[in-house]
């Protein structure tokens, strides 16, 4: 079989090998002599930045699973161990628990900066879902290993949230049974959760071999969000990529380093460091930083979605369908909209306000005689009882964790816009950096007690506000700025301003 054209290494090893099996010549095309545009800033870095904290994991995950013992009755003794008594065990260990928070550091940023430039949008929506599966992939990886030093947050922890597949009708009680091995987190539960942490990595791996596949038949976006289209506007990856992205690696192990030399617990919980007690519940139990954010969407959903509830969101569902997602409307006339509209907010109005008069404090009602009226008013009307709604509380925020993720799988789709850089959408800008923010807040109220309040304002409101917002920007906004938003004049070539930065620069001088 022939092996095609390539040139000859000088390497008589090298080419000895290539001749037989052209790895090195495949390596230098990909990763070698690849042109890839020529103006990256160090957000790009951080794609290069994962893949290294992933092998990173794996190493250091492998030389952990040597010393450790999935049962319940050693697994945190078997921890104590390795940090006591193996040869380097310690550093091994804090190695791989701050890795998995500096992966995903690391991957926050990488989606953050998709999304900023407009990475998702064509011809590169599969390398997209490639990278939002990849996240997905990391978070329930993320979520068995916390599980594994079984310290009371690992044990409380994986209740909790198994105990989420419940909520699932008809056949939530058996995939919880499943899932743990039997009716509780116990011995069964940590050895098929260390089988799994385990294997998944190397899925990871493998579906990150698809995305970089991906992104070297579509080429990689750049900030100004435009094609190259001559060899001006490229450079070969190496050597100037593989030089800036080593810089930018260098600086974020530094920190890593720091974490690990100087605060390595600083990111764990002190709870998890007390060994698993079935009989003692923690007084707050909270998962890792990385998961607060969609942990703060789950306990938003405090209120049952009853019939007038999900009456309304359909009804708002069909004219978001019509009148947002649609360019023009098809099936309804601007009547037809405002009538689906009131009435869709009202009935969601009505169902909402009925379910939470339920847990509305006996003796502020009595206070307020008006507003007691009309909780029992509404309260009064068939289908209002929490027994009587389709969607629990708990089921709804199931649903909500779980479709917060799932707009990333479907945002290219959602954004029309033509333009994909934000640097000439100045409203999407707007909107996009306060998404940033509102993550940053629901992380916070994630952190926080469910009764918790700041300034007087219940951090639960905020956690729903945050929660609509977060929705309402993949669902309303992009669709909406795809139809409206006027864009800055793009720019010829990446050559072109690329070119004026350096004669700017050499003006200052």
């Amino acid at each position: 079989m022939a092996s095609g054209n390539r040139e000859p290494f000088n390497n008589t090893v090298v080419e000895w090998i290539d001749s037989r099996m052209p790895i090195f010549t495949l390596l230098n095309k990909e990763y070698g002599v690849f042109p890839v545009p020529r103006n990256f800033n160090y957000f790009w870095n951080f794609g290069a930045i994962a893949g290294f904290m992933l092998v990173v994991m794996i190493a250091t995950g492998l030389f952990l699973a040597m010393h450790y013992s999935a049962d319940t009755g050693l697994a945190f003794n078997s921890v104590e161990r390795i940090m006591r008594d193996v040869n380097g065990g310690w550093l091994i260990r804090y190695i791989h628990m701050n890795g998995a928070s500096f992966f995903f550091i690391a991957v926050y940023i990488h989606i953050f900066r998709g999304m900023y430039y407009g990475s998702y949008k064509k011809p590169r929506e599969l390398l997209w879902i490639l990278g939002a599966l990849i996240f997905l992939l990391m978070m329930a990886t993320a979520f068995l290993g916390y599980v594994l030093p079984w310290g009371q947050m690992s044990l409380w922890g994986a209740t909790v949230i198994t105990g989420f597949f419940t909520a699932i009708p008809f056949i939530g009680e058996d995939i919880q049974v499943w899932l743990l091995g039997g009716f509780a987190v116990s011995n069964p539960t940590l050895t098929r959760f260390f089988a799994l942490h385990f294997l998944l990595p190397f899925v990871i791996f493998a579906v990150v071999f698809l995305h970089i596949w991906a992104l070297h038949i579509c080429g990689s976006n750049n900030p100004l969000g435009i094609e190259p289209k001559t060899r001006q506007d490229t450079l070969p990856f190496h050597p100037y990529y593989t030089i800036k992205d080593s810089f930018g690696l260098l600086v974020f192990v530094l920190v890593y380093c720091v974490f690990i030399f100087y605060m390595p617990d600083a990111l764990g919980h002190p709870d998890n460091y007390i060994q698993a007690n079935p009989m003692v519940t923690p007084p707050h139990i909270v998962p890792e930083w990385y998961f607060l954010p969609f942990y703060a969407i789950l306990r938003a959903i405090t209120f049952n979605m009853n019939l007038y509830f999900l009456l309304g969101l359909v009804m708002l569902l069909l004219l978001l369908v019509d009148f947002v997602w649609r360019k023009k409307p098809v099936y309804l006339s601007a009547a037809g909209g405002l009538a689906l509209l009131v009435v869709g907010g009202l009935l969601v109005l009505t169902g909402f306000t009925g379910d939470s008069c339920q847990r509305i404090d006996a003796q502020w009602l009595e206070a307020n005689v008006g507003f007691k009226n009309m909780c029992g008013t509404l309260q009064a009307l068939p289908g209002m009882s929490a027994e009587a709604a389709p969607i629990s509380a708990k089921l709804g925020g199931v649903l909500a964790m779980f479709g917060s993720v799932a707009m990333l799988f479907v945002l290219p789709w959602l954004d029309t816009h033509p333009v994909r850089s934000a640097r000439y959408r100045p409203l999407y800008r707007v909107f996009f950096l306060l998404l940033v923010v509102v993550f940053l807040i629901l992380g916070y109220v994630g952190s926080q007690p469910a009764d918790a309040s700041v300034a007087g304002v219940p951090l639960i409101l905020v956690g729903l506000l945050g929660t609509g917002y977060y929705f309402a920007y993949f669902l309303v906004i992009l669709p909406l700025l795809g139809r409206f938003e006027k864009a800055k004049p793009l720019p010829e070539s990446i050559h072109d301003v690329v070119l004026a930065k350096q004669i700017n620069a050499e003006t200052k001088i």
